[in-house]
């Protein structure tokens, strides 16, 4: 998602305006409402990058090349020259802080500063599981 969905916004503000209104005892359902609404954003974004994708991969083989050989093309949004994997600790960082404003809310809301620091702990773990994934899968070598 590389700009706020407006969508997103006025469905954040209704949730916030609607909980000032009905008071705290309905935060939990609507908390639960909203990020319904963004993991569907997140499923249907997922969904067609896929798509596409599958798309080119056809599109390959269909002119006789091999699905499974790199494309000339960058990918989609990123610039020429990214080394392999870095596409995808871009996208979880992106999709972890885009995550983590929801997350940080709930968190204080039930636990204060407390909540708020074991959740960007578990965000920090998570970024740092995949780095460190990918760091091994290239055996400890930089990319170039």
């Amino acid at each position: 998602m590389s700009a706020p969905d407006p969508e997103l916004k006025k469905e954040l503000d209704a949730t916030v305006q609607t909980r000032r209104e009905l008071g705290p005892e309905y935060e939990d359902e609507l908390l639960d409402s909203f990020l319904e609404k963004v993991e569907q954003r997140l499923d249907n974004v997922v969904d067609k990058r896929v798509r596409r994708q599958l798309a080119e991969q056809q599109m390959v083989v269909a002119r006789g090349g091999n699905p499974g050989t790199r494309q000339e093309q960058p990918p989609h949004g990123l610039p020429h020259g990214l080394p392999d994997g870095l596409g995808a600790r871009l996208g979880l960082a992106v999709a972890s802080l885009v995550l983590a404003i929801p997350l940080s809310a709930i968190a204080v809301a039930n636990a204060g500063l407390t909540g708020l620091v074991t959740c960007w702990a578990g965000i920090v773990a998570v970024n740092a599981l995949q780095a460190s994934r990918s760091w091994f899968s290239r055996g400890g070598r930089d990319a170039d």
